[in-house]
């Protein structure tokens, strides 16, 4: 049994050796001993036959060969390695996903569009039992068959994965509740469709205008072709997988350090920004062909005038419904029309919302618009305000012309001329009032905003002035200190210099005396002279 599981763990390092194109340096016998060389994973570039670790171990239990391992030179050159081993294997991940998620998307657009084509040519051409349906429903249960396939390559690609990002050996670490749940519940989802075979069941429905019961015998296929249209969700990961934003790695450098998650959902906000129309006219045109398809599906059991049964007269039953219109002029007999209608009308609510605050958006001035509006208007009411007072001005002068520089007044002139300065004064209010409005409309978010960075630079500069002075003051602080010290310290040096100077001129005193009284000694009793200050006489000069 050791000797089994050593053979079998033996084999599983040369295959993964083999599979991560990793090399093993040579193989040489072993002699009998109870150590083992352990092999070690060591890229091919890396080879070198003179640098050989063996590690002890257990014993070889074939007595067969063993490896010769490369030693590494350096820990940091390994883990350099190991990353860059790690991020290449991550990059190959990413590709596989990728091109698996397209693979999904073609195969779950096959099926349903051959499970469209089959219930269509069924019903008109021929029936279940016939050999076409049968060679369709089968295209439709292979390519099924292959999407699940694809699917949990998929999900076995992104564990992979979350190992080599997270450092994992066991894959069964990534298998948490919610990733299995998520996993079985698309399983579900893309593995219904329809089974080759007639199969039908009675269907009860009471009618909607004349309340009549009417029982029909629907086709099982209808349960289980209408939810094929749940596997267009693949259609938002291949958006997901083919993303700019998703791809490239300064985006996700970015996205991780402000802790933002890059899914379906933040690559369809994005594309709200960038193209809205686009988006929400796709969004709105496949949603009206799907169900006015469903519907038509669903009704045309019941429908004996065939209003809704056919296609046309369903997208027009979706449309109405879509707008919120409701004309009443034909109605969905059966609940899965109805459903079917209702979601249609929760969508075409949520739609028309989108619709308004995108044509609302579209028709906003930008920044710069606003500014360029803003001063042609400030620039009109400030020439309003000139002529508004200047007719103020004039209105008064006249008044006072008519009133005082007259020989008679006219009163009708006069009653004229005051009912003119009042308009000009109420008129220069209103202006007065429309550039308050004006100004007060120009202090937007985005102007609060440049106010406010404006303000913190201010408050910058004033904080770096602040430090700089209180640097200098305490430089001078130092400075004074020093000048402190040096002037408690100034009595003493003046004393020692005064000193220093009374000894020198002591002693230079005392030299001159004693030359003088040498000077005079050697005149009187002709002995030379000795030099000056050569210090006490020698013995030799007092025994002469």
């Amino acid at each position: 049994m050791v000797v089994s599981c050593l053979r079998a763990a033996t084999n599983k390092h040369k295959r993964l050796f083999r599979n991560n194109k990793l090399a093993v340096i040579s193989k040489m016998p072993i002699r009998t001993s109870t150590s083992l060389c352990t092999p070690m994973i060591v890229p091919r570039k890396t080879r070198n036959s003179s640098n050989i670790l063996c590690l002890p171990g257990v014993a070889s239990p074939t007595g067969g060969r063993s490896f010769r391992i490369v030693k590494s030179n350096t820990r940091v050159s390994l883990s350099r390695k190991d990353i860059s081993f790690r991020l290449g294997q991550r990059r190959a991940l990413f590709g596989k996903r990728k091109q698996l998620s397209d693979y999904s998307l073609v195969c779950g657009m096959f099926g349903i569009l051959v499970m469209v084509i089959e219930t269509e040519l069924s019903r008109g051409f021929y029936t279940k039992e016939s050999i076409y349906s049968y060679v369709l429903k089968g295209l439709i249960s292979i390519s099924t068959a292959i999407l699940l396939g694809l699917i949990l390559m998929y999900h076995a690609r992104e564990i992979q994965l979350f190992m080599v990002d997270n450092g994992a050996d066991d894959w069964r670490i990534a298998m948490t509740f919610e990733r299995v749940l998520f996993i079985v519940l698309e399983l579900l989802v893309c593995a219904i469709h329809p089974i080759p075979g007639q199969y039908v069941f009675s269907w009860t429905t009471r009618l909607a205008f004349n309340y009549n019961t009417l029982v029909a015998d629907a086709d099982v296929d209808i349960i289980l072709s209408v939810p094929m249209f749940l596997r267009l969700y693949l259609i938002g990961r291949v958006m997901l997988l083919h993303s700019k934003l998703f791809t490239d790695a300064s985006s996700r450098s970015i996205g991780a350090l402000n802790k933002i998650s890059f899914d379906t959902r933040f690559v369809m906000k994005t594309l709200m920004t960038i193209c809205p129309g686009t988006v929400l006219l796709v969004f709105s045109v496949s949603c009206w062909i799907i169900a006015a398809w469903t519907v038509r599906i669903c009704e045309r059991y019941h429908d004996t005038q065939e209003v809704t049964s056919t296609f046309l007269g369903a997208m027009w039953l979706i449309s109405i419904t879509f707008l919120s219109i409701g004309y009443g002029d034909m109605v969905p007999h059966t609940y899965c029309g109805k459903g079917v209608c209702l979601l249609t009308g929760i969508m075409g609510a949520g739609c028309t919302a989108l619709v308004v605050a995108v044509v609302a958006r579209k028709s906003e001035l930008t920044r710069a618009e606003k500014h360029v509006h803003n001063f042609m208007m400030d620039t009109q009411l400030y020439k309003k305000v000139k002529n508004t007072a200047a007719n103020v001005l004039r209105e008064t002068w006249l008044i006072y012309k008519h009133t005082k520089l007259v020989k008679k007044v006219d009163r009708a002139r006069v009653r004229h001329h005051q009912r003119k300065f009042l308009q000009a004064i109420h008129q220069l209010r209103k202006v007065k009032m429309e550039q308050r409005k004006l100004t007060d409309q120009a202090n937007t978010i985005a102007d609060l905003a440049k106010t406010q960075n404006m303000m913190y630079d201010l408050v910058s500069d004033l904080q770096h002035r602040s430090e700089e002075l209180d640097r200098r003051i305490m430089a001078m602080e130092d400075k004074l200190d020093l000048m402190l010290l040096n002037m408690h310290s100034l009595p003493d040096v003046l004393s020692q210099a005064i000193t220093k100077i009374q000894k020198d001129f002591l002693d230079d005193l005392a030299c001159r005396v004693h030359f003088l009284s040498s000077s005079l000694s050697s005149e009187c009793c002709s002995v030379p002279a000795r030099p000056l200050c050569q210090g006490p006489a020698s013995s030799e000069t007092y025994d002469s």
